[in-house]
Parts: C-alpha cells; structure tokens; sequence
C-alpha cells in the first residue's frame, strides 16, 4: 500500500496557506500576513521536523535510516531542502508581488535610504525613545566564542571598517522586537499615503549612533537568523518535580543545535564566514536570501485599511443560551453544540464563571493544553478556588512552543491553592474537557464540556472548533473517571460513552471501520465521513485502503499533513480528500459512520495520527441528540461542497483547487455563518 511522507506531505499544505497569500480574491493586507503565516510554519516545520529527521541521519546507521512511511532519510532531507528553496522564491515573488499592489493602494513599505528628511528625523527619534535603551550591541572576533544566539531573534551583523579594510571590526544586534517596540512602525506621511519603516532598517538608519565609540568609515548592518532543533528533552531525575524539568528542558531548548541559518545575500563573505564557522553550519544548512528575515512578523502588519483586511462578522450567541441566564440550567434541559468562530467562546467562559460562583457547584475539572496570554480561562479557575470550589486543572507542559506559558499559569494556579496535576509520564494530555459537579437535590449531579480546541479565547476567533455542553449522566460519569486516572494512572478505568485514547480510542474506530467493510460486503450502504487536521497513521489509512477495495465510499476534509494517497486504482478508488485553507483554520475533527442506517457521530481532540492514538490523552464523544447530529452533517456536507477554498488531495504537492459549479459556487466558511445565523 502507498503511503505519502508525512514531510512532504506537510510541505503541500504550508503551500495552500502560501496560495492564500497569491489569491487576489484575499483582501490585500490579510494576504501579507498569509505569508507571514507561512513563513513562521516553515520555521517551525525546520524546527521540528527537519531537526527530527536529522538526528535520525546521526544514528549509528544513519546511512540505511528510513522514515515512518520507508522513505530514505538521505532521500527525504534532499527532498524537503528542495521543497523549501523553491517555496521560499515563491514566497519571495509573491511579497515583492504584493508590495507593488500595496503602492498602488497608496501604502508604502520604505528602508532607510528612501525616506524623507521628516521621515529621517522621526526615526531617529524614535530610535532614541524607543529602541535605544533595548540595544544591546554583542562584539564578535575571530579568535573569541560566538555569543548564544537564540532562534526567538532577528539579528543584525554588523561589519565596520576604517581605512578601506585595514581594520575591521564585527558585532552582533540583536532586533529588540516587542510590543511597545514592534518591528513595523509608522511614519508620518503625506495626505493620501501610508508610509511605514521595518524596525531593521531604523538600526541601519542609526548604526553610527549605536557605535560612535569605534572609529570607522564604512558601516553596514545586514539582518540574519538562527532556527535551532525544538526537542524538549525531559531527563529522569526523580528528585526533580516535572515543573522543575521543565524550566530546565526549556532553558535547554534555546540551546539546541542550529539546524539553519537565513541570511542577507548581500552580507560580506568574511562576516558570513564569521557566523557559519562559530555556529557550526555546513553548506546545506545556511540560505542567502532578501534583506528581511523572520517574516512572521507580517502576521502583525499595521491596520493601515481596514477596506483591505477581512472583515469577519461577529460571533453568534447560541439561539438556545438566553442572554443573562443560567447556562448550567439550560444543560440541565437540553445538549448544546457550539462551532467557533461561529458562535462566541464566551459561552464557555460564561458556563464556567457560572460553576465558580453557583454555591451548589463543588468542583470544576479542566484539561489545559493552550491558553490565551492574558487568560479568562485561568482568571475564572482562581475565582472558583477563591470561592471555596475544588478545582482541579490537568496543566499540560508539553504543549510545543506553549511550554513557557504553561509554566506561568502552573504558578498562578498553585498560588490560589489550585490543584495541578503535570501530566502523566509518556502521555501528554491533548483532551479538551471540563467536569462540573454540583449538588442537586442531595444528590452529586455532573455537567461537562468536550471539545476539539483549546480553552484559549484567542484562538477561538480565528480556529474553527467544535464543543459539546451536557448533562448526560453516564458521559458525566466517563469525564469524572478521565480526572481520576488523570491523578492515579495506576488505577485502571474504563468508558461507556467517552472515547478515550491511548486505551480505547484506536480499537473503538477501528470496528467502526471493519463494521462499514462488514456492512458493505453483505450488500448493504456503507460510508465514512471524516474530518481532522492530520491524517499519518499507517494502521489506520491501511485499514481505509481496506474499507476502499470493499466499496465503502469514504469522504476526507483533511486541513494538513495527509499521508494517504485517494483514488489510486485497485487501493482507494472509492476515497476521495479535500482540504480547506481559508480566513479560519480549520481545526474541528468529526467522524460519521453509516453504521447500517443508523448514523453514529464523534467530536475528537483527536486526528487520526500515531501519537494522538498511541500517546496521548485524547478524549472523543459521541453525538446523541439527533438535532445535534444533523447540524453535524450538515457542516460536513456543507465543507465537503465547497468549491472555493478546497483543494483535491489526489495528487500530492498539486494542490488543484477543486472545480467550481457555475451554478452552485460554496466558500464554506461563508456558507456556515449564514447556516448559523439562519438559526438565531
């Protein structure tokens, strides 16, 4: 059976969020920060995964190593290089591409040596308010250690010389990029024009004032940086708590080895010497490029016009939630199924500030794996304990590049005699799930919250999520058990309605799967419908390949990395896979299965990956309420129709925009605003 690489595969999507940037139906503005979305998922892809693959090239048998899917690791790493040079011209293209359509909108992205005298003066004053004091020059020498160069910066190497090169000296700025110091600034302008200036070029404006100790008389300052291996590695010292590993893992972390370098083309070659030498970079792991670099930062482009941005409406309130009511009471009634950024994430904010204040409720229950930086979510669980509840919050640390913040929440929460449980060795906890338990009539009466995104209402404006409110009992009871493992794993626990991996989630699908294979077989409909972020398993697309070749027709909105290969002859004709890149990511994992007639339906945390069903905590649930269900349906259906933003999965790197019905024309992200707010 064929089987994608994962790297690969994961490259063809970062290439959708690219060709958002290139549709010149996107809002002009909101297609610069698609680059800048690219540009830090790249970054964090050679983090990751490139950092992954080359340590797998550094084992005792590097030579002969292969990848999951049995690729040749040497093979691959070729391949992935090559993927991102050429992605990276086309970024390069499409920027230059999108600046000269910015100036015909009358904004205008200047370096220092095109501004005007007005303009000169404002930056060198705002240099010495706002830049100056962050300055902190670091002097490199050939025959001294190269500073630690964190892969958190942009950097400026500086080369400055006095007499035509007979002496020369070399420094290194680090880019003081913060909130209060952002790396795109505005200028004064004249009426009709934007002007705005990158931080970088400002430093360059201003080098002579940074080093006026240093007799020179050229200087120049060309901007680099640095991306390092991301792997936490947690040791097994059992004296230290796991928080303590932590802070130590993550102050190993910006330590790791470089795995690349990006660097201005135009930098001179003894200065670039200089760096690739003390860092200990090879041919292939350094990339000449344009003057800018960690590009990211376009995400945070100005608002200069608003006409040129997406103007997403507002989040709906849930018809079935009266404004200023008892949502707990409404649970009580009835299921509520939420979809952000449809409907607004204050409902589950709402739900537990009510739990904290509602002198029946005794305890709150809560898995944490990403959280907003200023957090509702955990300014409300300091209430609850305040107020007298029990609250118990699973704070999992090893949410990737969300450690940092973790750690701080872990310290707030204990400080307001939270209990934080930090996860369970070799299991990181991924579920999305709330506990609420209150007395009722003497009697212990559960409510509870399973999601498919995190408890983070930042996100929740631009992730499209799933969440389930109820007050089923027996669920109520599952998500009970889960916090108790979740504090004794050693205790064995077992489900009757929450699907909960790494015990029972794969083994549950898996007869969902053979059941349609089954069903089909003997004559009988057959379909699964699926959608999820990733979709790498081998076990799992194996078995899809089977359900294929049996005639089950199998339906795939796949968002990322997708290591099955649809509609090859002979092994999944009857599969086909689509992927949507729009103004929101796509986050949501659902899963339907015909089941004889009887259509059964799941919310995950989720996606049908080797580590979500092997190695972490992972919580799913099934679709009771029929009305529920079919709003599930219809989404699918509404998603699977969409002929503007999806792309077919047919041909891997291809990325074919799926063809559009004249007649019918469906941009699902539209399309499901509209369905929702047909119901308020």
């Amino acid at each position: 059976m064929q089987i994608y690489n994962r790297e690969l595969s994961w490259l063809a999507f970062n290439n959708r969020v690219l060709q958002e940037a290139q549709d010149h139906t996107v809002p002009l503005i909101q297609r610069l920060r698609f680059l800048g979305i690219f540009s830090n998922n790249q970054d964090e892809f050679i983090k990751v995964r490139v950092a992954n693959l080359l340590r797998m090239q550094r084992l005792k048998d590097g030579k002969n190593q292969k990848t999951v899917e049995g690729y040749p690791v040497k093979d691959i790493l070729a391949e992935v290089y090559e993927q991102i040079e050429t992605s990276q011209k086309s970024f390069t293209d499409t920027y230059e591409s999108i600046l000269s359509e910015m100036e015909q909108n009358g904004i205008y992205v200047l370096n220092e040596k095109e501004i005007s005298a007005e303009q000169t003066a404002f930056c060198k004053d705002y240099f010495s308010r706002q830049v100056s004091p962050l300055i902190v020059p670091l002097m490199i020498r050939k025959s001294t250690k190269m500073p630690f160069l964190s892969d958190q910066n942009v950097y400026h190497a500086v080369k400055m010389s006095l007499d035509d090169q007979k002496s020369i000296r070399y420094a290194i700025i680090p880019l003081p990029i913060t909130k209060e110091c952002p790396r795109f600034v505005q200028l004064p302008s004249p009426e009709g024009r934007k002007d705005i200036i990158f931080l970088d070029d400002i430093i360059r404006l201003c080098l002579n004032e940074i080093f006026f100790m240093f007799p020179h008389d050229q200087i120049s300052a060309h901007t680099f940086k640095v991306i390092r291996d991301a792997n936490l590695t947690v040791d097994d010292d059992i004296s230290k708590s796991l928080l303590e590993k932590m802070e130590a893992s993550l102050e190993s972390r910006q330590h790791g080895e470089a795995v690349r370098m990006v660097y201005d083309h135009e930098m001179p070659d003894d200065l670039l010497e200089i760096l690739t030498s003390k860092l200990k970079l090879k041919d292939f792991k350094i990339l000449g490029s344009r003057r800018y670099h960690m590009m990211k930062y376009l995400m945070k482009f100005p608002v200069v016009n608003p006409a040129l941005e997406y103007d997403n409406p507002p989040p709906l309130y849930h018809p079935e939630i009266p404004h200023f009511s008892s949502i707990i009471q409404v649970i009580k009634e009835k299921d509520i199924f939420l979809n952000f950024p449809y409907h607004t994430f204050n409902h589950v904010i709402d739900f537990l500030r009510e739990a904290a204040i509602d002198p029946k409720v005794s305890r709150i229950c809560i898995t944490l794996y990403r959280t907003a930086e200023q957090s509702k979510v955990i300014n409300v669980l300091i209430n609850a304990a305040e107020n007298g509840k029990e609250v118990i919050v699973l704070e999992e640390l090893m949410a990737r590049f969300d450690e940092e913040q973790n750690v701080v929440n872990s310290d707030k929460l204990q400080k307001a005699g939270i209990k934080v449980i930090h996860g369970i060795p070799g299991l990181k906890v991924h579920s999305k799930l709330i506990y609420v338990e209150r007395k009722e009539k003497g009697v212990l009466v559960g409510y509870t919250y399973v999601g498919t995104g995190n408890f983070n209402e930042s996100t929740a404006q631009i992730y499209s999520d799933f969440g389930l409110l109820t007050s089923h009992p027996q669920i109520a009871l599952d998500a009970n058990a889960v916090f108790e493992f979740l504090q004794n794993p050693h205790k064995h626990f077992t489900y009757k309605q929450l699907i909960v991996s790494p015990y029972f989630m794969r083994n549950h699908f898996e007869k969902l799967i053979e059941k349609e294979i089954r069903n089909k077989k003997k004559g009988k409909k057959a379909y699964i419908y699926a959608k999820f972020n990733g979709l790498t398993d081998t076990r799992m697309i194996n078995l899809l390949y089977k359900a294929s070749q049996a005639g089950v027709e199998i339906r795939l909105i796949i968002r990322g990395t997708c290591c099955l290969q649809p509609q090859v002859k002979g092994q999944s004709d009857h599969i086909r896979a689509t992927s949507i890149v729009d103004k929101y990511l796509e986050h949501t994992r659902l899963f339907i299965f015909h089941s004889g007639g009887e259509e059964q339906t799941y919310i995950s945390s989720a996606d049908w990956m080797t580590r979500n069903l092997d190695n972490r905590i992972e919580v799913g649930v099934p679709i009771l309420d029929k009305k529920i269900k079919k709003t599930i349906r219809d989404v699918f259906d509404i998603q699977w129709a969409d002929n503007i933003k999806a792309r077919d999965l047919r041909v891997l790197g291809k990325n074919n925009y799926i063809k559009k019905n004249a007649k019918k024309p469906c941009r699902s992200q539209l399309a499901l605003y509209d369905y929702y707010a047909q119901k308020t």
